[in-house]
C-alpha cells in the first residue's frame, strides 16, 4: 500500500506550530530559579516546553505515584483553567504529556533511556546521578522537552518534591485561583535532586495562641513548597494545653481554655489531630508533637493539682515568662501521667519521632532533672517512637536514637558536644538564625529581639554541618526553624515572620553546600514575591531581597497594610 502523505494543510499547520516554538520567548523562569537550589541543573533553551490545552497527566501504576498526580493537577488546574485529566501510563496521544513515574530503576535512567516521554533531558546528554549513588528516598529527576514533562522517583517523597519544583518553574501566575491568560512554559532540560540532610522542619508554637486546623493546614503548605518534610507542633505549655487526652480529659477541657492575653484558648480533639496528620503525610511532612516536660507544664497543673509540687493548685497563666512550672519529680503519679499521655498520642502519630521538650525546667535541677528525663526517655522508647529534645536533655543518660534540638547562640557548646559524643544525633535550631519570633529588624511590629535580629540574609548565611564546635557534620540530622507565639495572634502573623526567612532555613536543609550564595539565593528568593501575591499570602518586604516591581497593587503584608517595595 503507498504510503500516507499528509495533506498540505497538516503540513502547514505543523510547520506554524515548529516556527511557533522557535519564535517563542524563552521560558519566564530559568532552570536553576528554583528555591531550595537543586543538586544538580542541566539547561537546555532548544527544549522549553509549553503547556497545552489538552495535555494530559500520566502516573505509573503505584498508588502513590497517581497520588501526587493528583495533587500536580490540583496545584495546575485553578490557574490554567485545563481539565488536565489524570491517567495512568498508557498509550494516548495528547497535545502534552507530563509523566510521573515511581521506582528504583526511575532514579537511574540515563538521559533519554526508555523514556516513552521523549523527555530525554539536556540535548541527549548523559546525565548519571553523583558518584553513581541513587536519588534516596526523596530525590528525584525532572526532565523538560518540547515533547513533555518526565518527574521520577524511587519513592514517594521525591515524586512529591518533584511536583513542587515544577511549580515553581512554572509562571507566578500558576498561584491563581481562577484561570489567567498565560503562556504556560517551563524552561528545557534536566534537573536532578535530593536533599542535603534527612531533617528540614519549622516548629510552630500552638500553645502560647491557639491556631486552628486549617490555620496548621496552611502552614503545611508553605513547608511542603519549600521541600521541608517536619512539622513540630509545640503542643503544651504553661498557657496551653491543646491535644485531647482521654485519660486526663481535663487537660484539654480545662487546660486548653486558656492562651496569651485571656483569650478563649482550643484544643484540638483526636480527629482533628489526625487530619494535621495525614494532610501533612499526603504532602510528605511528617508530624512530630512536642509535649513539653517537666517544666512549661502550668495549663496541666490548672487541670490536674495534683500532679504539682505540693499539690497546691496553680492559677492559669496568661504571661509570658518561663520557667517557674513543673511537674514533681518525686510522684510516681507524675510517671501514669506521662506514661498515659505519651502512649495516647503517640498512638495517634504515625511518624517515628516524639518530642518532650526538657528545656527550662529551672526549679528541677541535677539528679531529679536528669532522672525525670531518663525515665520520660524509656516511656517514650516504650511506644515504639524515638525521643527528641531540646538540648537541655545533653547531660542525661543517651537512649537509643536519641535527638538533641539544639537552640543555642553560641556555637561552642562542650555538653551538647559530649552528647553527640556518646551517640545522639542533633537538629540544628539556633535562637540567632532560625528562630522565626525574632524581629527582622528592630522596627518590626511584632516578635521579639533577645537573641538578636535576625533578617533574611542571617537566616541564610550560616552551615549547620560546621555550626557546633566538636560535632561532625554527619551527627547532625538536620535543621528546623521554630516560631514561637507569644506575639503572634493571627495566621496573616504566621506568615509574616516565616517570609521570607522559611526558604532561607529551607535551603540550607536541601541543598549542597557548594550552591551557597547569598546573591544568587536573594534574586532566586525576590522571584518568589509575585507568586505569594498571587496566592494571597501575607510576607514581610524585607529590604535584604531585590523584589520585583509588581504589576498590580501590592500585596498583603504587614497584617493588612501596603508596605512592600514597588
Amino acid at each position: 500500500m503507498p504510503a500516507h502523505r499528509p495533506a498540505a494543510a497538516e503540513l502547514a499547520r505543523a510547520a506554524a506550530e515548529v516556527a511557533g516554538e522557535l519564535l517563542a520567548p524563552a521560558a519566564p523562569v530559568r532552570l536553576g530559579d528554583v528555591v531550595p537550589a537543586p543538586e544538580r541543573v542541566h539547561p537546555d533553551p532548544a527544549a522549553d516546553f509549553t503547556l497545552p490545552a489538552d495535555a494530559v497527566i500520566q502516573a505509573s501504576p503505584e498508588p502513590a505515584a497517581r497520588d501526587a498526580a493528583d495533587l500536580l493537577a490540583a496545584l495546575l488546574r485553578p490557574a490554567t483553567g485545563y481539565p488536565l485529566p489524570v491517567t495512568e501510563t498508557a498509550g494516548v496521544e495528547p497535545g502534552g504529556l507530563l509523566m510521573l513515574t515511581l521506582g528504583a530503576a526511575a532514579a537511574t535512567h540515563p538521559a533519554g533511556a526508555g523514556d516513552p516521554t521523549g523527555a530525554a533531558g539536556a540535548a541527549g546528554v548523559r546525565v548519571d546521578l553523583p558518584g553513581g549513588a541513587g536519588l534516596g528516598a526523596e530525590g528525584y529527576r525532572l526532565d523538560v522537552t518540547r515533547a513533555g514533562i518526565r518527574i521520577t522517583a524511587a519513592a514517594p517523597a521525591g515524586l512529591g518534591h518533584g511536583v513542587q519544583t515544577l511549580r515553581q518553574l512554572l509562571p507566578a501566575a500558576i498561584e491563581s485561583s481562577t484561570p489567567v491568560a498565560e503562556r504556560w512554559a517551563v524552561a528545557g532540560g534536566t534537573i536532578v535532586d535530593r536533599p542535603r540532610f534527612p531533617y528540614r522542619g519549622a516548629m510552630l508554637d500552638v500553645a502560647r495562641h491557639f491556631f486552628g486546623v486549617d490555620d496548621v493546614l496552611r502552614v503545611v503548605d508553605h513547608l511542603a513548597r519549600y521541600k521541608l518534610n517536619h512539622l513540630h507542633l509545640h503542643l503544651t505549655d504553661d498557657q496551653g494545653w491543646r491535644i485531647a487526652v482521654d485519660s486526663w480529659p481535663k487537660l484539654a477541657e480545662v487546660g486548653g481554655a486558656n492562651e496569651v492575653g485571656g483569650g478563649p484558648g482550643g484544643w484540638y480533639t483526636k480527629d482533628d489531630y489526625r487530619r494535621i496528620v495525614a494532610y501533612a503525610a499526603r504532602r510528605h511532612v511528617t508530624v512530630v508533637p512536642e509535649i513539653d516536660l517537666p517544666g512549661h507544664t502550668n495549663a496541666a497543673l490548672v487541670a490536674y493539682p495534683e500532679l504539682a509540687p505540693g499539690k497546691v493548685p496553680p492559677p492559669p497563666y496568661t504571661g509570658t515568662e518561663v520557667g517557674f512550672s513543673y511537674l514533681d519529680p518525686a510522684d510516681e503519679r507524675t510517671y501514669d501521667f506521662v506514661a498515659d499521655v505519651v502512649r495516647e498520642v503517640a498512638a495517634l502519630t504515625p511518624g517515628p519521632w516524639l518530642h518532650i521538650g526538657g528545656d527550662e525546667a529551672f526549679k528541677v535541677k541535677g539528679a531529679a532533672y536528669t532522672g525525670f528525663v531518663e525515665r520520660a526517655q524509656r516511656i517514650v522508647a516504650a511506644t515504639g517512637k524515638t525521643v527528641i529534645g531540646w538540648h537541655q536533655l545533653a547531660p542525661a543518660a543517651h537512649a537509643e536514637g536519641r535527638v538533641l534540638q539544639w537552640w543555642g547562640t553560641n556555637g561552642d557548646d562542650p555538653e551538647t558536644a559530649d552528647a553527640v559524643r556518646r551517640g545522639a544525633r542533633l537538629i540544628l535550631s539556633p535562637g540567632n538564625r532560625t528562630y522565626l519570633d525574632m524581629k527582622y529588624a528592630a522596627d518590626t511590629p511584632i516578635g521579639h529581639d533577645w537573641a538578636g535580629l535576625i533578617d533574611v540574609r542571617r537566616a541564610y548565611d550560616w552551615d549547620p554541618g560546621s555550626h557546633l564546635t566538636g560535632v561532625p557534620a554527619e551527627a547532625v540530622l538536620g535543621v528546623a526553624a521554630p516560631l514561637w507565639t507569644e506575639s503572634v495572634t493571627s495566621l496573616a502573623e504566621i506568615e509574616f515572620m516565616l517570609l521570607p526567612r522559611l526558604p532561607a532555613v529551607a535551603e540550607l536543609g536541601w541543598s549542597p553546600r557548594s550552591t551557597h550564595d547569598w546573591a544568587r539565593f536573594r534574586a532566586r528568593l525576590a522571584a518568589h514575591a509575585p507568586r505569594w501575591h498571587t496566592a494571597g499570602i501575607t510576607y514581610h518586604p524585607s529590604p535584604d531581597i531585590p523584589w520585583p516591581a509588581r504589576k498590580e497593587g501590592p500585596p498583603v503584608n504587614d497584617f493588612g497594610r501596603a508596605g512592600a517595595p514597588s
